[in-house]
């Protein structure tokens, strides 16, 4: 019976220190970044939502002379394009994308990363090169899905509970 405890209090200890130092690593260490989806602030807002459209991404960074001047994300387009009724064949992307927004370089800890996210509200925060100039995006779903690889006994062979089913609605979730 020691030897099973001693096993694992082990087990435990290995997982404690893969887990206290996951958060200390580098972002661009991440298994998986989106790649740089970007748009000019002069672009038509219909042009950027058809980029991300296409692209299967939730944000462009908009950039001029290289440097990051802003973001637009599909929460912009939903609180700002679709509650303002702007024309988005006329309207470039520069008059509705926020500006100046968070960026992290991409040596920078996830702790960091994550730290952003949950005061500013953020599912996408921008990574700089050395330079400043945007290399990369770490998103919400890049983190969980690292996350995940960590515990992938504990998330992916989950018994099934067919009396616990998930809601439909974003209400409790």
């Amino acid at each position: 019976m020691s030897h099973y405890l001693d096993d694992e209090q082990q087990i435990a200890a290995e997982q404690d220190v893969v887990c206290d130092g996951a958060l200390q690593r580098p972002i661009c260490e991440l298994p998986e970044l989106q790649p740089v989806v970007s748009a000019s602030p002069h672009d038509s807002i219909r042009t950027v939502i058809n980029l991300l459209v296409e692209r299967r991404v939730g944000c462009a960074l908009v950039i001029e002379d290289s440097r990051l001047v802003g973001v637009f994300s599909e929460r912009d387009v939903l609180r700002k394009v679709v509650t303002s009724g702007v024309d988005i064949d006329a309207t470039p992307v520069g008059e509705l994308m926020t500006r100046n927004p968070e960026s992290l370089q991409e040596d920078d800890e996830l702790v960091y990363a994550l730290h952003q996210m949950a005061l500013g509200g953020y599912r996408h925060v921008p990574l700089l090169d050395a330079n400043g100039e945007p290399v990369a995006v770490v998103s919400m779903r890049d983190i969980v899905g690292f996350i995940v690889s960590l515990y992938p006994d504990e998330v992916m062979k989950l018994p099934s509970h067919p009396n616990k089913s998930i809601t439909q609605t974003r209400e409790g979730a």
